[in-house]
């Protein structure tokens, strides 16, 4: 095969062998091998290039190394302390912590103890050993009182230093620079410098392999090294991230020849090398890795450094000077959003430790970070950029809310067009294709809004329907231990909050009546699953409220408590559903779904029925002619790729019986959640992220499910509307007494009138329809009723009022 050959039809599931990347040594097609380079980054990026916002510490500039091309690393100063005190260290985080940034990075140079005495001095004098004792005890107290996310560049370590790091740190990194051992020769770039050998530093990267240790490394390009020998650099990196994972980034750094450095007349790489070498390691690494190049390095360059195939910029301080490279200023992050988006490309931050890393906390970070990274992250593993919550009241991001306004006018990349066709035709999405859907963000998560609009549109119409419903939560007695709930109480509940209660049939009774009194169609019973209770208990409930309304439509029992009751009695899941239809049962409601993955589930409801189950019992229920909604709760431990495989399970459930009436995401609340309290899991969806699963779920289940409902408990009235523009065609239930996201810590009240439900589809240039819980108009006497009902309790509650101020 010829390398022309070789670079237009290299598949994306395959790596170069060093003979092919050896044969790209002298290759004059520049251009093919960058467009190569760049298909491949596109393939698993997307539209994403990413930044680190941080903040740079030079814990010391000692270094016992004397690299030809440094000016870093100088000998000791008179009247310079030898290194940074924890305080200047703190104060330095704290500048960094006011700009936004996420990240310190500390710097320093290698064993400086072992080369000056007054290293040794300074050290003895703050109670260190060693340099890299003292920086561990620096990064735990600038986490301690900034909470900026330390990472570390230490030079060679034993495996008790990076253990010891890894406490204090949640990413390390080496430059491997090169695998050249002549270059350590007399003359040579790295001559007199025993840190820069570079069997040694392969082995703390095998180190902190077997530690689990997020790392970076890469190469230093224009040193003295051939082509050749950045080849066999970037294979050894390879070798070892084929072994243990751990390496997170690779970067590609151009030497630039510096002032006062034995190598200030030496040549830097030109634009051409460095581009060629930045595709040889796309190509040679799995497209999943990231490649990096420091944009400082190359002013008036950028956009084709991206066309090389780097998806990544590196740490960007908007406060400290990049000490290593004191003469190249970092790009203003505003020149370097705008380079980036003159390429195509979308800037997005991240943190010190990357995606796919902080999705994996449980390996990848020590176990006293783990809480902090938890908060900082969304469901990809990418940084939280507001602090909006579901449940928070407050102002929604600006940031999303533009994108929304702007949705009209935007233009999808070509992959998420293509996507977006499909998803509209109706034809079934992948999981990849799915993921890939809730990573969109900018032009693309507008777009995404856009088309769920479009097909909402196309599906229902401009109308927005809601129905006026009461919650009767029974009890809050409950044998199961969700580790997400904070609604039950008892003996068994993970945590105590309030009184446990469990309704006399008498009280379940006298609130159906209220119910209809006050122009509800519809009660919603929802309760604990009581130590107590066995299928005759949820039949004795239905028949008490017919007997009590007998018009009443009652919406009841998850697939975990139909499970449980049929279970109890000792039959089959069929036969105990055709007797709650037969005592009045209506429709069932789609929780205790949460996430329908049992990768998830083993950890966040590990007692509760299996997605299987969960399926199963649902089947049954449609088969018996029962209707049902389809929840999904995210937000929480759980990442992109379970959403994908939650909505392709409805979707395929749906295909098969037709029996869901509505999905509904439910972000999770956090405040009270028992597993938030315990550090482990997300404080709920980011804004951007309860949009999309609105607007996504709208896609992926078409044309199987017509209704998309918002909740107003968990999004505020703002929200809600904000989601009309996103796919969504109900806005769920009136309540009236909701208790379950209020003692998870909602904050956006129990009841949502008839009249603020039609205010808030109004102000969306709407039309509100009051509906059935089968979607269908509601009877005129029931929808006046409810008006006038809710009327005369807020004009009760003005006169109420009035008189407590006249007597105040």
């Amino acid at each position: 095969m010829t390398v022309v050959s070789l670079l237009r039809e290299f598949p994306l599931d395959r790596r170069l062998t060093r003979e092919e990347a050896s044969d790209l040594v002298h290759t004059g097609d520049l251009d093919q091998l960058l467009a190569t380079a760049a298909a491949r980054r596109d393939a698993a990026h997307g539209q994403k290039v990413s930044y680190s916002r941080k903040v740079f510490i030079p814990l010391t500039q000692l270094c016992r190394d004397v690299c030809h091309y440094c000016t870093f690393a100088h000998a000791p100063r008179n009247g310079e302390k030898p290194y940074l005190s924890i305080e200047q260290m703190v104060t330095i985080a704290q500048a960094g912590k006011k700009a936004g940034c996420k990240e310190a990075l500390f710097t320093l140079g290698d064993k400086p103890e072992l080369r000056y005495r007054v290293a040794r001095e300074e050290l003895d004098r703050l109670g260190h050993p060693t340099t890299l004792s003292y920086v561990a005890e620096a990064a735990a107290a600038v986490f301690r009182e900034t909470g900026l996310l330390p990472h570390i560049n230490p030079g060679l370590m034993s495996g008790e230093d990076i253990d010891a790091l890894r406490k204090v740190s949640v990413s390390q990194g080496i430059m491997l620079e090169s695998i050249s051992d002549r270059l350590g020769e007399k003359g040579g770039a790295h001559h007199g410098s025993p840190d820069k050998v570079p069997a040694a530093r392969l082995e703390t990267m095998r180190l902190a392999g077997e530690r689990s240790v997020p790392f970076t490394s890469g190469i230093l390009i224009g040193i003295g090294e051939t082509r050749q020998e950045r080849i066999d650099s970037l294979l050894a990196l390879r070798d070892l991230n084929d072994q243990y994972g751990h390496i997170q980034e690779i970067i590609v750094q151009n030497f630039r020849p510096k002032a006062g450095t034995r190598m200030a007349n030496a040549e830097s790489p030109d634009v051409e090398d460095h581009l060629w070498t930045i595709a040889i390691a796309r190509l040679i690494f799995d497209p999943e890795m990231n490649i990096q190049a420091p944009p400082n390095l190359s002013p008036g360059a950028l956009g084709r450094l991206v066309a090389a195939g780097i998806n990544d910029w590196g740490g960007v301080s908007p406060v400290t000077p990049d000490h290593v490279n004191p003469e190249a200023p970092w790009p203003h992050l505003r020149v370097l959003e705008a380079a980036t988006k003159a390429t195509g490309k979308d800037l997005v931050e991240r943190l010190a430790i990357y995606p796919a890393f902080a999705r994996d906390t449980s390996r990848w970070v020590d176990e006293s970070l783990r809480t902090s990274i938890l908060n900082h992250i969304d469901g990809d593993g990418a940084p939280r950029v507001d602090d909006w919550c579901p449940g928070h009241v407050g102002q929604l991001p600006t940031s999303e809310l533009g994108w929304i306004q702007r949705a009209s006018s935007v233009k999808p990349s070509a992959n998420l067009a293509q996507v977006l066709a499909k998803a509209q035709r109706g034809d079934a999405l992948g999981e990849a294709e799915i993921v890939d859907l809730f990573r969109a963000r900018g032009d693309d998560f507008a777009a995404i809004c856009r088309a769920a609009d479009e097909l909402r549109r196309e599906k229902n119409g401009d109308t927005v329907s809601y129905v006026v419903t009461r919650n009767i939560n029974y009890t809050n007695i409950c044998s199961f231990k969700c580790q997400f709930c904070a609604f039950s109480k008892g003996k068994m509940s993970e945590n105590l909050r309030g009184r446990p209660y469990d309704l006399e049939m008498s009280e379940v009774a006298g609130r159906v009546v209220e119910a209809w009194e006050r122009g509800a169609s519809e009660v919603c019973m929802q309760g604990g699953i009581h130590p107590s209770y066995t299928g005759q208990k949820y039949l004795d409930i239905c028949r008490t409220v017919k007997e009590a309304v007998p018009q009443m439509h009652m919406h009841a029992f998850s697939p975990l408590e139909i499970h449980q009751g049929a279970q109890t009695l000792g039959i089959p899941v069929i036969e105990f559903l055709r007797e709650l239809k037969a005592a009045g049962l209506g429709t069932l409601p789609g929780t205790a779904a949460e996430i329908l993955d049992d990768e998830v589930r083993a950890i966040l409801c590990a007692d509760k029925i299996n997605t299987q189950q969960w399926l199963d019992v649902m089947r049954a229920a449609h088969t018996v002619g029962f209707r049902s909604t389809a929840t999904i709760m995210f937000g929480h431990i759980e990442g992109y790729r379970h959403w994908a495989r939650h909505l392709l399970r409805i979707r395929n459930l749906q295909a098969d019986t037709g029996g869901f009436t509505e999905f509904v995401p439910l972000p999770f609340v956090h405040m009270e959640a028992p597993i938030y309290l315990k550090g482990r899991a997300r404080p709920g969806p980011t804004f951007r992220e309860a949009i999309l699963m609105h607007a996504v779920a709208r896609l992926v289940l078409n044309p199987h499910v017509l209704n998309i409902q918002a909740s107003w408990v968990k999004l505020g009235a703002e929200g809600v509307r904000q989601c009309l523009a996103a796919g969504v065609n109900d806005l769920g239930g009136t309540l009236m007494d909701e208790s379950i996201s209020r003692s998870a810590g909602a904050s956006h009240g129990q009841e949502m009138t008839p009249q603020d439900m039609e205010a808030i589809i109004l102000s969306a240039g709407r039309i509100p329809r009051q509906r059935t819980t089968f979607y269908r108009n509601a009877e005129e006497d029931v929808r006046l009723r409810s008006f006038d009902a809710a009327a005369a309790r807020m004009a009760g509650n003005s006169d109420k009022n009035a008189h407590a101020a006249s007597i105040s």
